[in-house]
């Protein structure tokens, strides 16, 4: 019997459980599914990196660690990890963010912000078409694809950027350094979804926030660290950008005196962007066992020098 362990918050447990149960019974597979296992027992670890396993070492027989979060980046650079990582690409949360996403982006174009700070007095206004307004994701990994193609279906003009070259149809995609200042340049409204690596941390920057046309909103459900912090606070203030709308940060939660809280050009919500769901995340997992039993390639494998 295939022996996995869950290696999460305890409170994780109830979820997934069943979940994991039914997809294992539904892919064919016999798993002894538990919260401890003697190291040398393991098969599979499903994995999240608040958990309090930080030691690889002892797990000789483990054939791949999935993690149950997209993110990785609090885990690739531990060094007792050898085994094979994957991420987890999770259709509930692949949906989840497409309509957080779309929610905010049409919040911007409509300027319903407006309209709810004017419930005293009547002052009509017409927002542009979809087609008038640009927006820019960056990132176009299976997130940002999804939220591209959700967005040009209402009508907006979509552009991608990605820190390699992507050849996407329907979709004016750019990379690397020159390519990020095209991308900027037109975009009125810019949505983050790429990875927290040392390469990407603080792309928006005062330098590179300075290509956005006056007045561009942001919204990052993807990683604090994309953004300096200080520089957004600057480009708000200067009027350089007119909003921000947060789901990440440096530190989570935000502590309660950080300057975010009470700008009147920041809304944040509480990393609610985008979650795992147990059920949908199960089958990936119980996908990726298979896979490993017999010798097939494992979905959504983490190149650890890219760090995602």
């Amino acid at each position: 019997m295939i022996k996995a362990l869950f290696a999460a918050r305890p409170e994780r447990w109830p979820a997934y459980e069943p979940a994991l149960h039914s997809a294992f019974t539904e892919a064919g597979l016999a798993v002894d599914l538990r919260t401890d296992f003697a190291p040398e027992e393991v098969d599979y670890i499903i994995y999240a990196p608040n958990s309090d396993l930080q030691d690889f070492t002892p797990y000789r027989r483990c054939k791949a660690v999935l993690n149950i979060w997209a993110g990785v980046e609090r885990i690739t650079g531990n060094q007792t990890l050898t085994q094979p990582l994957c991420r987890m690409v999770d259709p509930g949360l692949t949906q989840a963010m497409v309509e957080w996403v779309t929610g905010h982006v049409l919040r911007y174009h409509l300027d319903i912000d407006r309209t709810l700070a004017t419930q005293d007095r009547w002052q009509p206004f017409t927002p542009p078409l979809a087609e008038e307004r640009p927006v820019t994701i960056l990132g176009l990994g299976a997130l940002g694809q999804a939220c591209a193609k959700s967005l040009r279906q209402i009508g907006f003009p979509v552009s991608g950027w990605s820190r390699t070259e992507k050849q996407i149809d329907g979709l004016s995609c750019y990379h690397g350094d020159a390519g990020l200042k095209a991308a900027l340049s037109t975009a009125e409204i810019v949505i983050l979804l790429l990875p927290d690596t040392p390469e990407t941390q603080n792309l928006l920057n005062a330098e590179t926030l300075a290509h956005l046309p006056k007045g561009a909103r942001i919204i990052n459900p993807g990683r604090g660290p994309l953004i300096d912090d200080a520089a957004l606070i600057a480009a708000l203030d200067n009027g350089a950008l007119a909003h921000a709308t947060l789901d990440v940060f440096r530190i989570e939660p935000l502590p309660a005196d950080h300057p975010f809280w009470a700008h009147p050009k920041i809304t944040v919500t509480p990393h609610i962007a985008a979650e795992t769901r147990p059920l949908t995340a199960a089958r990936v997992i119980a996908e990726n066992i298979r896979r490993g039993e017999t010798q097939a390639p494992f979905l959504h494998l983490v190149d650890r020098q890219r760090g995602y």
